[in-house]
């Protein structure tokens, strides 16, 4: 894929030299292409242009490189604009189930990239709204939990016409890409990757509940008791009793650059 590329942003883990100085690297490596670099703050580069992470929507950006984990490619795509393509560098993380390169190969992938040697890879991302409130987009994963450690709700779950009521701790709405989460920590299974699908996970209900595959439909939860919204388990809001949360796919697809084609890159990532 042969595209013209101008301007780029780099996000770093917080606190890690590692991921600094491989940001350094790619600036280097793009030093004769006069291409506009935007470094989002902590990070400063020589030569980068500083921007703050809320900022990134209000520019025309061609490709966003993540170096870090994968909570650092989580957190990019909540501010990269509409589909921007996104190289996810591990650095400094565990698995690295989103990346597609590292620190090793970081060089034979930027070579790659400016050859036009890539393709995009589209994942399908889940945002939640309470009225007119809408709340950061998810890559992974929106859960919604219990505030109240004595009283165990009762959810109204509304999906495809039909409504579901449980008492239950709470529930997991993730994505095929989020499926290697906080699901599969509680026992749920891993989707193929490029699904057009979500999968509703209870969390601890009182009566046993199956987990459920769908489509990308809108689903509605209400509550007898307050909770907690978490997005891609970074980001915290409060939902009170009652309030009809709504959660569907988002307008906007996650498109991750890929040097390599690769089956279920997640199994593999997994170590399976």
């Amino acid at each position: 894929m042969a595209e013209s590329i101008s301007n780029i942003a780099i996000i770093t883990k917080a606190n890690s030299t590692e991921a600094e100085e491989a940001a350094r690297r790619i600036t280097r490596l793009v030093a004769n292409r006069a291409l506009n670099v935007y470094a989002v703050s902590p990070l400063t580069i020589e030569d980068g242009r500083p921007v703050e992470a809320e900022d990134l929507g209000k520019l025309e950006l061609d490709i966003v490189f993540a170096i870090g984990g994968d909570g650092t490619t989580l957190r990019a795509f909540r501010y990269i604009p509409r589909e921007t393509p996104l190289l996810s560098v591990n650095v400094g993380g565990n698995r690295g189930i989103l990346s597609e390169t590292g620190i090793a190969s970081l060089e034979e992938s930027i070579n790659a990239i400016l050859l036009g040697q890539y393709f995009h890879e589209r994942r399908i991302r889940i945002q939640a709204s309470v009225g007119q409130k809408i709340f950061p987009a998810a890559l992974n994963d929106i859960m919604v939990t219990r505030v109240n450690l004595t009283r165990t709700p009762l959810l109204s779950i509304k999906l495809m016409g039909d409504v579901i009521e449980q008492r239950m701790d709470g529930i997991i709405i993730s994505t095929p890409t989020g499926s290697t989460g906080h699901s599969f920590s509680i026992g749920g299974p891993v989707l193929y990757e490029r699904l057009e699908s979500l999968l509703l996970s209870p969390i601890a209900p009182m009566n046993k509940m199956p987990r459920l595959v769908l489509p990308p439909d809108e689903i509605e939860v209400k509550s007898t008791h307050d909770l907690s919204l978490v997005v891609d388990g970074q980001e915290i809001f409060p939902i009170a009793a009652g309030e009809p949360l709504k959660i569907s796919r988002h307008q906007y697809d996650a498109r991750f650059i890929r040097i390599r084609k690769r089956g279920m890159r997640q199994i593999v990532k997994l170590g399976f």
